[in-house]
């Protein structure tokens, strides 16, 4: 198994939830990481909190030239890189009979394309640490929610890149994982204009009883089992599911 200590973490959409959790799991255990996103306030509260083990980098993932910048700020703050968590999305939702090009267009760029093309640049460089790609699914493969098709697409994209991808860089000793969550309390949700600020608890405390642990996750719950597939040294392929057992479809009645 990898250790954590000395490693080199580029993580997209650091600046909160999921991304910010996986930051500091990997920081406060000696790895040197570098997170991007679009809000240099939130980014910049991320990097003072956690201090010198983590660096920021303000882009947008749609952009090539921002992607560059990504990378290379990974490379000179780490020495190399170890690993890259594509964990920048959105969350789109349309009904079937309202469905706009242009919307769909923005969900694949964002979620799927921006994603192929980092790894895609990162290659060289994870193959000279044996390295790993990590990818953020979801659990909207597992279980259809009205209205989310353009969202779990995507989801279902990165489920399917992540097993070619991993049989086409196997050889070179690069694995490939992606992580599935359950129902996690980010900003994803507010961000996508779902709900609002003040119906966070009541919505969450509605869908706790779907998963069947009877409760949400929490993002470090999510940072745990990303850690684990970069440190597996003989894990690739894999679609993880994290979801407090929500896939499952049981209930009580």
């Amino acid at each position: 198994m990898k250790t954590i200590q000395g490693m080199s973490v580029l993580i997209t959409g650091g600046g909160s939830g999921i991304g910010e959790a996986t930051a500091r799991f990997f920081a406060e255990r000696g790895a040197k990481v570098t997170i991007s996103g679009r809000r240099e306030d939130k980014l910049a509260a991320v990097v003072a909190d956690i201090g010198e083990h983590c660096c920021g980098v303000v882009g947008d993932v749609t952009v090539a030239a921002d992607r560059e910048r990504m990378l290379q700020a990974a490379l000179e703050h780490g020495g190399k890189l170890d690993a890259l968590v594509n964990n920048a999305a959105n969350m789109y939702r349309q009904p079937v009979d309202g469905y706009t090009e242009e919307h769909l267009r923005e969900a694949f760029e964002t979620n799927v394309i921006s994603a192929m093309m980092l790894s895609s640049a990162a290659v060289p460089h994870l193959e000279k640490t044996e390295g790993s790609i990590i990818f953020i699914g979801s659990t909207h493969t597992r279980r259809a929610f009205p209205g989310a098709s353009p969202y779990a697409t995507t989801k279902a994209a990165l489920e399917g890149l992540t097993k070619v991808m991993a049989a086409e860089l196997g050889p070179r000793k690069i694995r490939v994982g992606c992580i599935l969550p359950g129902a996690v309390i980010t900003e994803l949700n507010l961000r996508a204009g779902l709900f609002g600020e003040d119906e966070i608890e009541s919505r969450y405390s509605a869908v706790a009883g779907l998963h069947a642990l009877g409760r949400v996750g929490t993002a470090l719950e999510v940072a745990e089992s990303i850690a684990h597939l970069i440190q597996s040294e003989w894990i690739t392929g894999v679609a993880l599911e994290v979801d407090g057992g929500i896939g499952l479809g049981a209930s009580s009645f």
